[in-house]
């Protein structure tokens, strides 16, 4: 800033006077000033504060060592460092002050002393900013708190419902995974809970203390992905926070990173991402120097990155590197047994969350939805019954409740007297017809066909015969 000059005007004489102005004026609303030399030694110390410290004079202390009158004075650390403390609690015998330390520095900038000036001999005129420096400690922790809340772990694999095979297949895949620190990689169809299972291996795992953060990859600009993964030094490009921000990476340090919808990440960011996965290491954003980073990367897709490998959208290493524990989840159709289960489950939840009273399902209605194609899995079940409980004042959902669900595979059959027997063979029906479909899709190669369904091939070998489905001669080698 460029200053006028006045012609003929002393600024140096204004400036003399407003220094000695203020000195006159703290040392006369203050409870004592003291100033020391070079070598804290006291060449001027006021009345007030030699009375408080048992002198008769002020002329008893001059020349003497600060610490001889004031043994907790902190006048030579200001001399020796040339920094002031600019509020400090100064405890003498019997009396408290609230006390302020500046040095002082000839025309050369060499610290040639230092002056203290006692402002308050109690702390009571400082009550109501101590109040609120301690409110503003409260506010900051509990901000901490929640903070840390959030990126914890919101669920376990008890809240992942079911007790089908195919359920209980992928929980113990889990677990294992939950052991290791290898990337995972969850593939599923969307609604099928693959965010459930990210944060229930991280909840298992020696990580639970520490961060879990998720990211969904498709829901992010493709200019911003960059500085969401590693971050961005302060300045690094127009627009950005002129404190630097810290990435998701750096936010997982010692934790869980979730990935959701990973096959959306576009190619040049996939670069950057294998490298931090091979080094276990980044550069933020505009930045010249590594960050060292530990974090466990757990990945998410509902497409087949195989084909995106093959169609160049995905690159084969990154593949590779994300899939070392690669774990399926089963679509709901493929886990029809757990119909009942996942319907009390979310109806219980529907009603905690609207404060209302749980509804239960008429016997007509579980062969009904055991009939739909449920390609939004779970998610689409969960729609399905808020609407049937918004729309509806029963106590127990009717099947004419959900006259309004879509994607119906078949007309309901009719339903028998006995509940559990019309569930089951609605069950049996949609098992034996998904069994036959996979069959065809596999050209009769059983392990493919149990590959398919998510089961292993004794299962499947035991399901043909329960279902009665024979194997032709002409495929018959195959199994």
């Amino acid at each position: 800033m460029t200053l006028t000059v006045r012609p003929g005007f002393d600024y140096t004489d204004i400036r003399r006077r407003a220094m000695q102005s203020l000195f006159e004026n703290l040392d006369t609303l203050c409870e004592g000033t003291i100033v020391v030399d070079g070598d804290a030694r006291i060449v001027w110390i006021n009345d007030r504060y030699a009375r408080r410290f048992g002198l008769d004079s002020p002329d008893q202390a001059i020349g003497r060592e600060v610490e001889a009158i004031i043994p907790n004075s902190q006048m030579r650390a200001v001399v020796e460092s040339g920094q002031p403390i600019l509020l400090d609690i100064l405890d003498a015998g019997s009396e408290t002050f609230i006390v302020t330390r500046l040095p002082l520095k000839d025309d050369d900038g060499k610290v040639i002393g230092a002056v203290g000036f006692a402002l308050y001999d109690q702390s009571r005129p400082l009550q109501p900013f101590y109040a609120r420096l301690g409110k503003l400690q409260q506010e900051l922790q509990h901000a901490r708190q929640r903070l840390a809340e959030a990126r914890q772990a919101k669920y376990t694999f008890s809240n992942f419902v079911g007790t089908s095979p195919a359920a209980m297949e992928l929980k113990r895949a889990a677990r294992r995974a939950a052991a290791t620190d290898a990337p995972v990689l969850l593939l599923g169809e969307t609604g099928t809970g693959k965010e459930l299972i990210a944060h229930a291996i991280h909840a298992s795992s020696h990580r639970a203390a520490r961060p879990f953060i998720g990211i969904n990859v498709s829901a992010v600009p493709e200019s911003l992905l960059e500085t969401e993964f590693f971050g961005a030094v302060a300045g690094a490009y127009t627009g950005a926070d002129r404190k630097g921000r810290l990435g998701k990476f750096q936010l997982a340090e010692g934790g869980t990173l979730f990935l959701d919808e990973i096959g959306d990440m576009p190619l040049a960011v996939q670069s950057k991402l294998l490298r931090v996965l091979q080094e276990q290491e980044l550069e933020p954003v505009g930045s010249d120097k590594v960050v060292p980073i530990d974090v466990r990367v757990i990945a998410a897709t509902s497409i087949d990155l195989v084909r995106a490998v093959d169609e160049g959208r995905f690159r084969a290493d990154l593949y590779y590197r994300l899939g070392v524990l690669p774990l399926t989840l089963p679509p709901l159709r493929d886990r029809l047994q757990d119909l009942e289960l996942l319907c009390e489950h979310i109806l219980e939840d529907i009603a905690r969350r609207n404060d209302q009273p749980q509804r239960d399902l008429a016997s007509d209605v579980l062969p009904l939805l055991a009939q739909q194609s449920w390609r939004g899995n779970i998610r689409e079940l969960r729609n399905v019954l808020e609407q049937a409980v918004m729309s509806s004042d029963r106590p127990r959902l009717q099947a004419s409740d959900f006259r309004g669900l879509r994607h119906t595979a078949r007309a309901p059959a009719s339903p028998s007297k006995n509940e559990v027997s019309s569930l089951e063979e609605a069950m049996n029906r949609h098992e034996a017809q998904l069994i036959r479909t996979a069959l065809e899709r596999s050209g009769g190669n059983a392990t493919l066909a149990a590959k398919v369904l998510g089961i292993g091939r004794a299962t499947l070998y035991r399901k043909l015969q329960t279902h009665n489905i024979h194997l032709n001669s002409e495929t018959q080698s195959q199994y």
